[in-house]
């Protein structure tokens, strides 16, 4: 685990966080809310080091005993609350991981700290065994609750959290962190910054995909010669998409940076504002063939697709409507 000056952006979240504990004003529950990738676990992380640091500064210190317990996850006051069923936090998890554990004193820090990864995952009777928790909590306790959709939890519990919304990086930061830290050719970064829109993990996680050429030559063949393919082959194929450890959001996204780049060329002829500069050559093509209504139309189409898919619509279904649509246009 780092610091603060560690994080790419995110300056509004660090800032309350930091104040908090400068004003002793730390709340006793916290919702801090973001998508996959984002940042929710490492800021959470740090926070909680922070608050436990025995030099109670405004960052970890990372030399005191509950820093360095901290970085090897074994700082007995930060619980991280966990779960068998892979969808669902139930109310017997609740109980024995908080409920039953949080009227115990801190065992050797200010604090008593729960994070709650994935806490849209809460069912109803969770929640409503954490409220009195959050409604009557020990003077030294604080919940985190991390979500990717904080609507997800009920009004009762939001309505006395105090809420932390992860807002996207920009994308100079992410191509940056991408150049600089990780060393990644301008080109390769240019693709996974648009692709992230602003979530650094998922920029990381593309960038440092050992299948990441692999996988573009595969969506590069598909944008080129979807015409000729039949839809049912696509789908089979699709269905292996995870060979290249990626998800098929990740795959869509992709699809989506390649369409709005030829949308972008047909409107202003700037071969200088392209993500997919290498691609010059099919772009123009594609350009040729399609009406402005019909790439709006299939990046309305990757869009509708994810939403089915998340939805845990029919996999052949949501796909199947999706490259018909990317055939006609």
């Amino acid at each position: 685990m780092s610091g603060y000056s560690d994080v790419i952006g995110h300056e509004q979240v660090i800032l309350h966080m930091k104040h908090a504990i400068q004003m002793d004003k730390v709340s006793h529950a916290y919702i801090i809310n973001g998508e996959k990738g984002s940042g929710k676990k490492l800021l959470s992380g740090i926070f909680a080091q922070t608050l436990q640091c025995e030099r109670k500064g405004t960052e970890p210190c990372m030399e005191c005993r509950s820093c360095r317990q901290a970085v090897n996850l074994n700082q007995p006051d930060i619980i991280r609350v966990t779960h068998e069923k892979p969808n669902t936090i139930s109310v017997e998890d609740v109980r024995t991981q908080v409920n039953g554990d949080i009227m115990i004193k801190p065992y050797s820090s200010p604090y008593k700290i729960y994070i709650i990864e994935e806490a849209e995952k809460l069912n109803v009777q969770a929640q409503n065994a954490l409220l009195k928790t959050i409604e009557e909590p020990p003077f030294y306790a604080v919940i985190l609750f991390l979500t990717v959709n904080a609507g997800m939890l009920l009004p009762t519990i939001r309505s006395r959290c105090v809420t932390l919304d992860l807002k996207p990086v920009s994308s100079a930061l992410v191509k940056k962190h991408l150049m600089e830290k990780l060393e990644i050719p301008e080109y390769r970064a240019n693709i996974c910054t648009a692709f992230a829109q602003g979530n650094i993990g998922k920029a990381k996680r593309l960038a440092l995909s050992s299948d990441f050429s692999e996988m573009m030559e595969h969506a590069l063949h598909l944008v080129k010669y979807i015409q000729d393919m039949e839809v049912t082959d696509i789908i089979s194929d699709l269905k292996r998409i995870n060979t290249y450890k990626m998800e098929i959001n990740d795959y869509l996204d992709l699809l989506t940076v390649w369409y709005r780049d030829v949308l972008m060329f047909k409107a202003t002829r700037d071969a200088d504002s392209l993500i997919f500069s290498d691609e010059l050559i099919s772009i123009r093509e594609k350009v040729k063939k399609s009406s402005y209504e019909g790439l709006e139309s299939v990046i309305k189409a990757l869009d509708k697709a994810k939403v089915r898919l998340n939805a845990n619509v029919n996999f052949d279904m949501a796909l199947e409507l999706l490259l018909l649509t990317m055939k006609e246009n």
